[in-house]
């Protein structure tokens, strides 16, 4: 595997529009960018961006002042279980723009900083398929999931054959952060940027998510 650093240089040889030269600027410091993608479906090749939400970290900070937010006409047809997911109907979408009119703006938004997501490689590969025609490369920015934050809190020093939950859902609660409208971009979004906060604190803190302890078993008979 490349070096990060080589990884980048070799970005920036690609890079075919130059006016996207910003992508490897310095990000400004403690900045980071949570972002999130709702799709047609769950099949990077065949299924297309619906909407696309970020939301700006700066130190502990949660910028919802600065945040991206749109909503975009797919290429393909929204199947009946999207539309229960996301509740976008393919009405709600005919007048959108389509992905590349925003991609620009989304880009000029996130610019260096590392990207946060909840299995952020899904969103990455979803945008990467329309990024890297426009601007010859792949995003090049520094990833950072939530889960595996999460699993390093609550399960880093577990022991071998312990139950692991990953789930959206066991995070929110075992952080007590309110649940949103999920599958809505912008909220997931939010979320997950509280989810980070909180994440990044305990582990500068060195603090550990309590595991449920299994109780033993009563037995009258001392068997």
């Amino acid at each position: 595997m490349l070096p990060r650093v080589l990884k980048r240089l070799l970005h920036q040889a690609t890079l075919s529009n130059q006016s996207f030269r910003f992508m490897f600027d310095r990000p400004p410091d403690d900045d980071v960018v949570v972002i999130d993608c709702e799709t047609t479906g769950l099949n990077v090749r065949t299924d297309d961006v619906v909407t696309i939400a970020a939301i700006k970290i700066r130190g502990n900070r949660i910028l919802t002042s600065e945040h991206f937010e749109a909503v975009v006409h797919p290429d393909s047809e929204m199947g009946a279980e999207a539309i229960k997911i996301h509740r976008l109907r393919q009405s709600d979408v005919e007048a959108a723009p389509i992905v590349w009119k925003v991609l620009p703006s989304f880009l000029r938004f996130i610019g260096a900083r590392p990207l946060i997501g909840y299995y952020v490689d899904f969103d990455i590969a979803m945008l990467d398929k329309y990024i890297l025609p426009l601007v010859g490369i792949e995003l090049p920015n520094e990833r950072i999931e939530i889960s595996r934050l999460y699993y390093e809190r609550k399960y880093g020093d577990a022991p071998p054959n312990t139950s692991i939950d990953l789930s959206f859902a066991a995070i929110l609660r075992d952080l007590d952060i309110p649940a949103l409208a999920q599958h809505d971009a912008f909220d997931d979004a939010l979320m997950t940027a509280m989810m980070f906060v909180q994440l990044r604190d305990l582990a500068e803190r060195g603090v550990r998510i309590a595991r449920q302890r299994t109780s033993p078993v009563f037995n009258p008979t001392g068997a």
